[in-house]
């Protein structure tokens, strides 16, 4: 099999995002992969991943600039391309995010609130456990006691329970992965969580487009 006969994972690179880490982790796992600026680069791509450090309002305003929201969805939310969202880029998702009044993609039905600072400290940032929640094909390996890393703030709340797919505790009990057909995204840092995460980064490179209906 050549390089060119393996889905191609391009990476949107924007200036907050950790897309050079995400890119790392591809290359490691020898996952075919393009870092891609603007939506001019789409050509030669199979399928998409939108990692994501920082705010929802500072994400939304670099997709805008670069012609992404229009560019991915016939492609993705009216579409068959996997795309995989990682961080901001599951919160980026839904419909609105209290950070920054952001409005969002608006592929998944729901919003994005903070943990409450008097309950947990905030952000959230080290290893809490993921539990699985879905039969979606994209966690079909993931062990019930699996760890994973966290970096947030906020988190989703899906108006849909069938978009949800893993849940963490952290204060209250919220939503860690959302999966619904080709559209998957953790809210953990895949590319950080060690062997754990790289098999859901190698598992979406190589989910047989046909099993995500």
């Amino acid at each position: 099999m050549t390089y060119r006969d393996r889905p191609v994972v391009g990476v949107i690179d924007y200036q907050t995002g950790n897309s050079q880490s995400v890119v790392y982790a591809l290359d490691f796992l020898g996952v075919p992969n393009r870092l891609l600026k603007t939506a001019d680069e789409l050509s030669g791509v199979d399928r998409i991943i939108l990692p994501g450090v920082g705010s929802a309002g500072t994400t939304m305003e670099y997709l805008n600039s670069a012609g992404w929201p229009g560019a991915l969805r016939p492609l993705v939310a009216e579409g068959d391309m996997p795309f995989l969202g990682i961080c901001v880029g599951l919160q980026v998702l839904f419909e609105s995010s209290v950070e920054q009044d952001a409005t969002c993609l608006g592929w998944l039905p729901g919003s994005v609130r903070p943990f409450s600072p008097e309950k947990v400290r905030v952000p959230q940032m080290g290893w809490n456990q993921v539990r699985r929640s879905s039969e979606h094909p994209f966690l079909a390996a993931l062990p019930d006691d699996g760890y994973f890393y966290f970096v947030n703030s906020y988190y989703a709340e899906p108006a849909r329970k069938a978009d949800v797919a893993a849940t963490t505790d952290y204060g209250v009990e919220f939503v860690s992965v959302v999966a619904r057909g080709n559209i998957m995204a953790t809210q953990f840092h895949t590319e950080k969580s060690g062997n754990l995460g790289l098999d859901l980064l190698e598992r979406f490179a190589k989910l047989p487009e046909g099993e995500l209906c």
